[in-house]
């Protein structure tokens, strides 16, 4: 089966935010694919230092919550900002954190279906800082950030197989 991008639109994202579903839902598949069959007791391994592949499943989850919250203009509320905390602590299985996952994931795309292209270069802001960025570029970074993960936990996965 071709790649995501490769299948054409994803139904009612404005054509603008496409790469943006497109990554996201690449992503989705790689992971599923990826760490299934992918034993509990691994997944919060760290071989070398690195990242488990727990934390990544959460921190994709968290940043996908997030970056949408400062997308649509908002500051992070008291509930993210715990789950931020949390992120990379033992917390769940592999069916919860890919449910979780699963869950954000949809929502983004979702979410990417009601916005009006003409306000993608709105002015927003980022964390407490209010770091300057605009729509467009919170709405790429979630897929880019997704996709760098994704990649890493790639790596992750083969290294844990390998050695245990």
């Amino acid at each position: 089966m071709p790649e995501v991008w490769m299948r054409g639109p994803v139904a009612d994202v404005p054509a603008l935010l496409q790469p943006v579903a497109h990554a996201l839902l690449q992503a989705q598949e790689e992971i599923h694919a990826l760490v299934s069959g992918f034993p509990d007791e691994l997944l919060w391994q760290q071989p070398a230092g690195v990242a488990a592949v727990g934390f990544h499943l959460q921190h994709i989850t968290g940043v996908l919550d997030r970056m949408y919250t400062y997308a649509a203009g908002q500051a992070l509320s008291e509930a993210q900002l715990a789950y931020l905390s949390a992120e990379g602590k033992p917390a769940g299985d592999l069916i919860s954190l890919l449910t979780a996952f699963d869950t954000r994931l949809q929502t983004f795309v979702d979410q990417l279906k009601n916005i009006d292209e003409s306000n993608l270069t709105a002015a927003r802001t980022v964390g407490r800082k209010q770091l300057p960025t605009t729509l467009i570029g919170l709405l790429f970074h979630a897929a880019e950030h997704t996709m760098r993960h994704t990649g890493q936990l790639h790596v992750t996965v083969r290294v844990i197989q390998h050695l245990f």
